[in-house]
């Protein structure tokens, strides 16, 4: 790995990595670090990513995703050693990566006036979402837990990479990155089915705090908050870092969230926006 120390500090890759291993997960080793120059000799996780064999054959899928689970379900339980260590996932980042939806997408790139009151609603949604991903139980997060940072192996599988940004946050918050995925999409039952799969796996502590009627509501809600800041990312990857190639994957972003509609009231100013005002202009959005 080279990163310029002038552009990233690749201390939190070190840190993370170290306590990925101490989980007995696979990630990349470090061999050798020079922080002070940026670089870092890694071990190899091999190349073919979740998502290159999900889409060369998706009969692998029950076999990845329960890995994938697995894995998971070992990081947040292993993990609560090391989550205190990690920066939080408090109110202020929940807020900042909603507002990368309202100022990028809607602002810089579709030009979208909002009304008093459409900020108003926006921000009665913001609320909604934000106390959702609170009141979860906390554990250690991955952050971008997804079918392009998790590498197919033989032995160990998944490889886990691009885990440098952990912080301590929701505990569907990488269930959700997962399952419901901005860059590959599975039929609704079958994400409920893995989802619950991860949910009857969980320790009788948990499921003595949170219900299955709860679990799905923290999911669900979660993802709203993921797939929000997702579509904001990728219209500031290209009209800040000129990465055009990600807003073909706003519209599969944004559809997680339409298919709610009617399931939570909270939600039906976000949907009516993204149906009514976002979908129907962005193949004429330049």
């Amino acid at each position: 790995m080279d990163a310029p120390p002038s552009e990233e500090d690749c201390l939190p890759f070190v840190r993370v990595a170290g306590y990925l291993e101490a989980m007995q997960l696979t990630a990349p080793r470090i061999i050798e670090a020079d922080l002070a120059n940026g670089f870092l000799l890694l071990s190899d996780l091999g190349n073919e990513q979740y998502l290159q064999r999900l889409e060369s054959d998706s009969g692998f899928a029950d076999l990845l995703y329960r890995d994938a689970i697995d894995a998971l379900l070992k990081m947040q339980q292993r993990g609560t050693a090391y989550q205190n260590a990690l920066p939080p996932y408090d109110e202020e980042l929940l807020r900042f990566e909603l507002s990368l939806f309202r100022d990028w997408l809607c602002g810089t790139h579709l030009q979208l006036d909002f009304s008093v009151d459409d900020e108003r609603q926006w921000q009665t949604t913001c609320d909604v979402l934000v106390d959702n991903a609170l009141s979860q139980p906390q554990v250690f997060v991955h952050r971008d837990y997804h079918s392009r940072n998790l590498m197919v192996l033989e032995d160990g599988n998944p490889g886990i990479l691009d885990f440098q940004d952990a912080v301590e946050g929701p505990f569907t918050y990488d269930l959700v990155s997962l399952l419901k995925d901005c860059y590959i999409q599975w039929p609704v039952e079958k994400v409920r089915q893995w989802a619950l799969s991860f949910y009857h796996q969980l320790d009788d502590n948990m499921h003595a705090v949170v219900d299955e009627e709860q679990f799905i509501r923290y999911f669900e809600l979660m993802g709203v908050q993921r797939h929000l800041k997702a579509a904001g990312i990728f219209c500031r990857l290209n009209h800040r870092d000129g990465k055009a190639a990600y807003l073909t994957d706003v519209p599969r972003t944004l559809a997680y969230i339409v298919e709610l509609a009617g399931r939570y009231e909270s939600l039906q100013f976000l949907v009516q926006l993204i149906e009514t005002r976002v979908l129907p202009v962005w193949g004429d959005a330049g």
